[in-house]
């Protein structure tokens, strides 16, 4: 044996070590069983890997984002080996770690019944209980082709080696570009080989390392993402460090099936996605009209006081437009397929708005003196998703954009970023969203334009003008556009789940690309700087996320009916008919309930809707020109004047805030 120097690297506390020829990151770490993995020269390593002369060495938690990723892919591998002892005929797909959880693939000849993935996850903890060792070996890709002859998927993903992540989702945490390595889950006692698969790992030590998991559903998934390909059935799960993350996540999932915007669309007849008209395409009904329309209107409002200005494009274009903006080259997959009109000509729905702003912009000559010029529309987009990843209005196939599009001088652009950033977050304020944090989208290096210096000077820009909102700024590495950095805002709803709202990109490419130009105070043409900016990302996307934020209970200038009037008697009915004309011409809406219903049937109706308040009338209201008010809470105040009770709805209303 030989000595072996090593560093151990935790947070900023270096260690130097020496230990001996065949010691493992284990047993560097021995004792600590919070590390279920290590890395070494920025790659994740089983604890098992032996240490070489030189290595740094970081231990790798499980409660990190790797660690729960090394806990959640060896957990989908103990499901894997559960479902093929229950159904010997089971055929492996792609089984990897995803946010908050795992899922895994599987071809067998019908589909599972919710009484399977309660057999599975019997039998996942049994495995789990054996406490069965995941080994790690590389093999040869003809080796790999040998053991795994009757898994077709696995003997597919060989094939496309090196190039599988954008084969299929999750496929790079079976094959990468390096070496192939399978890992077997030996027998604890007897280190029999009990199962394998082919996988990059690193796995926990031991099926035993695994201490909470649930399985949650199966579904119809199409191999590799396309509906070309055969249907498999995939089981989705979850594992989590402790039981009790798990049973919080469990509660976390429950209440967040109740705010679940589809669910409440229905329950509150705000909105539809009628088979007859299509996947992805979504209809408003009047409630849900209502929302959108005061949506749009604050917005265009906010929007107007601070120098935007309307305009309005088609619906479909020239193909040639998106040649020229570059889409075509960048984003046809996502683009619906051309209509071929005008003797040939190929016409798309367009999927973005900035081309035509372009055109407008270049309708006729621009002096320095106009700019910024800050164009705004409502601009309906089309985009044709996958089916399997169509969900409600938060992905959809046709939505409209809160898109802007400003043309600015290089001296101005600081300046227009830090102006447009400071309105993005207060607008999303004035909507009840007030928990921040900012990402930076940098250069995607295999797919951009422009020279590098224009991106490290875009980039820069970016990165400083984030920076003076004092919010946390987290790296996004490689997910840019192809034409410009950006920063996105993200925000944290009422339940603590994370949306990407805002994002504000710096272009100065498309101007180059259309011939973009202004006429400066020296009189020289001078090429202008683009800011790609959609505050609410899509109308219908950001409908989604304040009625999940609010579990379908808006705030009364959101609220489609902001008061019910409930009489108690039919003989109140025309004095809270009178009450609600009187409302509704100071701009409030509000209805009279005047069905044979009784008046607790009533309040519970009301409740149902979520309506912000009830106004209830008797004979002694009606006698002194009063009227009660009920809040959602149930709370109420009697004897209230009418025109009083009428400047408190508009009060409300008027501050925007939650009662």
């Amino acid at each position: 044996m030989s000595d072996v120097r090593v560093t151990i690297q935790r947070d900023s506390e270096r260690e130097e070590r020496v230990v001996t020829t065949g010691t493992t990151a284990a047993d560097l770490f021995q004792g600590e069983r919070s590390i279920v993995a290590a890395r070494v020269a920025g790659e994740l390593k089983d604890l098992a890997y032996e240490v070489a002369d030189g290595d740094a060495v970081e231990p790798v938690e499980i409660t990190s984002e790797d660690g729960l990723n090394i806990l959640r892919h060896s957990t989908a591998h103990v499901m894997a080996q559960a479902v093929q002892e229950l159904f010997p005929e089971a055929k492996l797909g792609i089984g990897p770690p995803i946010k908050d959880g795992f899922y895994y693939d599987f071809d067998v000849e019908t589909p599972f019944h919710p009484d399977d993935l309660k057999r599975i996850e019997k039998k996942m903890q049994e495995i789990q209980k054996r406490g069965q060792k995941f080994a790690r070996r590389a093999v040869s890709d003809d080796a790999a082709r040998e053991e795994l002859a009757d898994e077709p998927y696995k003997l597919e993903l060989i094939g496309l080696k090196g190039s599988a992540a954008d084969a299929a989702e999750g496929a790079s945490a079976e094959v990468g570009a390096g070496e192939l390595t399978i890992y077997d889950n030996l027998d604890a006692k007897t280190g029999e080989l009990c199962w394998k698969d082919l996988c990059r790992g690193p796995h926990l030590p031991s099926t035993r390392a695994i201490p909470a998991f649930k399985l949650m559903r199966s579904a119809a998934a199409y191999w590799r993402g396309s509906e070309k390909n055969k249907q498999l059935q995939r089981i989705y799960g979850t594992a989590w460090p402790t039981k009790d993350e798990l049973k919080a996540h469990l509660e976390f999932l429950v209440e967040a099936e109740k705010r679940d915007h589809r669910k409440l669309g229905a329950e509150l007849d705000l909105f539809s996605v009628p088979e007859d008209i299509g996947s992805g395409l979504a209809v408003f009904h009047p409630r849900g009209g209502i929302i959108r329309r005061v949506m749009e209107d604050y917005s265009r409002r906010r929007h107007e006081e601070s120098g935007y200005e309307f305009v309005y494009t088609p619906h479909a274009t020239k193909g040639k437009l998106f040649e020229k903006s570059g889409h075509l080259d960048w984003y046809a997959d996502g683009m619906y397929p051309p209509m071929q009109l005008d003797e040939g000509i190929d016409y798309y729905l367009k999927p973005m708005n900035c081309p035509m702003h372009n055109l407008i912009f270049d309708a006729r000559g621009r002096s320095y003196r106009e700019l910024p010029l800050r164009l705004f529309e409502f601009g309906t987009v089309y985009r044709y998703e996958k089916s399997g990843v169509v969900h409600g209005l938060t992905r959809a196939r046709g939505f409209t954009q809160d898109d802007a599009h400003i043309y600015c001088t290089r001296e101005q652009m600081a300046d227009e970023l830090d102006a447009t950033l400071t309105f993005v977050l207060d607008l999303l304020r004035d909507y009840g969203l007030t928990d921040f944090y900012l990402e930076l989208s940098t250069k995607d290096p295999e797919k951009f334009v422009g020279s590098d210096e224009t991106w490290d000077e875009a980039t820069e820009v970016l990165r400083k003008v984030a920076e003076k909102q004092g919010l946390p700024l987290v790296p996004d590495p490689g997910g840019a556009a192809f034409y410009g950095p950006k920063i996105s805002v993200q925000t944290k709803d009422a339940i603590g789940r994370t949306w990407q709202m805002s994002t504000i990109q710096l272009d100065f490419n498309l101007p180059e690309r259309f011939d973009l130009e202004y006429t400066s105070a020296d009189g020289s043409k001078q090429r202008p700087v683009m800011i790609h900016r959609a505050l609410f990302g899509s109308i219908e996307r950001f409908f989604a996320v304040l009625l999940e934020h609010y579990a379908g209970a808006f705030p009364a200038w959101l609220a489609p009916v902001q008061a019910t009037c409930i009489p108690i008697g039919d003989a109140h009915v025309p004095y809270l008919q009178e009450f609600a004309a009187r409302a509704k011409t100071k701009g409030l809406r509000i209805d009279v309930d005047s069905s044979s219903d009784r008046m607790q049937k009533k309040i519970r109706n009301a409740q149902k809707s979520k309506v912000p308040f009830m106004i209830i009338a008797g004979d002694e209201d009606v006698a002194h020109g009063a009227v009660s008010f009920r809040y959602r809470d149930g709370s109420q105040k009697n004897g209230i004047p009418r025109e009083e009770a009428i400047a408190e709805l508009l009060d409300v209303v008027e501050r925007r805030v939650q009662v």
